[in-house]
């Protein structure tokens, strides 16, 4: 059979070459408030749209793509038709419920879906697009000199983590640890999802004296004072506190080499013989083949840092044994996640 005769469909091709449709429209329903807006109740897309102050011209075609791409529901059809939440809209896109993971999906559409135009010159010149290229501050810069903003970040944070810190309480065996510290701990969200599972724990979130303020409010608030303490340093200036287990929640890939290698030193320093150091990331898969989403976030990582990425189990194990580490496993949390843990 030629090779003409055979059948080729280009549908998989033109999907992820217009999937910027797709995103640009949900991270608009949740910039605009949409499904908070929509809460338990229902509304017609005049009301919505007069809600939301979306125009009459784009109300049903915004509205029914989401119910097309099934984040919306709808009942009845034309003008009278009333549009709802499914489940997973009331679960993670209102932001009056706990799961709320729209923080993240703000920070996409405010800062990200921008700078990823910049994408080719970020693989020309390995320089980072975000506001580096025009400020000369990194993020970090420009996030720590506004309290408020910080906050939004590291609310932003939590919702793309909350899933793998409960996972990761969920799967992982805590018996033969007293202690654990969680290195850039932001909201203390790892230690709070740990702690609520295993009582015999005493956690500590550790961060810089900037983010302690935060990290003590949500622990007020979720009434973990008592079980979850906060301690405030510089990781890379300060010797990480003491601990059997350590934990960093998507941090390694922050950074380039050199301050990975610096940070597995110092975990193993502060960790004593039998102790273990976890590394919570979205896993590139050993061949680099399978995971699109570390991938991504890898290059997501150019975009941010330049010179910082993401990396797989295999490449943890090897800077981990040449810092003195003896036992490695990877144990998949959820999605694209998985915990990469080094035993001293």
């Amino acid at each position: 059979m030629s090779n003409e005769s055979v059948a080729h469909d280009p549908s998989p091709i033109l999907q992820t070459a217009f999937g910027f449709w797709s995103s640009k429209v949900l991270l608009t329903a949740v910039e605009f408030g949409l499904f908070t807006a929509l809460g338990s109740g229902r509304m017609s897309a005049a009301e919505l749209g007069q809600t939301l102050g979306v125009h009459p011209r784009g109300r049903s075609d915004f509205f029914d793509a989401l119910v097309a791409m099934k984040f919306l529901g709808r009942e009845g059809n034309g003008p009278e038709a009333r549009y709802y939440n499914t489940p997973d809209g009331s679960h993670f896109l209102d932001k009056s419920s706990p799961r709320y993971v729209g923080g993240i999906l703000e920070m996409l559409n405010a800062r990200l879906f921008g700078f990823w135009n910049d994408l080719p010159d970020g693989l020309r010149t390995g320089k980072p697009q975000n506001e580096v290229k025009h400020s000369q501050k990194t993020i970090f810069d420009e996030l720590y000199s506004d309290p408020a903003r910080l906050e939004q970040f590291m609310g932003a944070m939590t919702g793309l983590s909350r899933i793998n810190f409960e996972a990761f309480a969920n799967k992982f065996d805590f018996s033969s640890f007293n202690t654990l510290c969680d290195i850039g701990g932001a909201t203390g969200l790892l230690c709070m999802e740990v702690a609520k599972r295993h009582p015999h724990l005493s956690c500590t979130s550790f961060d810089l004296p900037a983010v302690e303020p935060i990290a003590r409010k949500s622990i007020a608030a979720a009434g973990l004072t008592a079980r979850v303490a906060t301690a405030a340093g510089d990781f890379f200036n300060d010797p990480l506190p003491k601990a059997d287990l350590i934990t960093m929640g998507m941090i390694l890939h922050d950074w380039n080499l050199e301050k990975k290698m610096h940070l597995i030193h110092a975990a193993y320093n502060a960790l004593p013989p039998g102790g273990a150091l976890v590394a919570i990331e979205a896993l590139i898969d050993d061949e680099r083949r399978e995971n699109v989403f570390g991938l991504l976030m890898s290059l997501n990582m150019l975009i941010e840092f330049g010179d910082a990425f993401d990396y797989s189990g295999s490449d943890f194990r090897q800077w981990c044994s040449e810092v003195g580490f003896k036992r490695f496993e990877v144990i998949h949390l959820a999605g694209p996640a998985s915990a990469a843990i080094a035993d001293k």
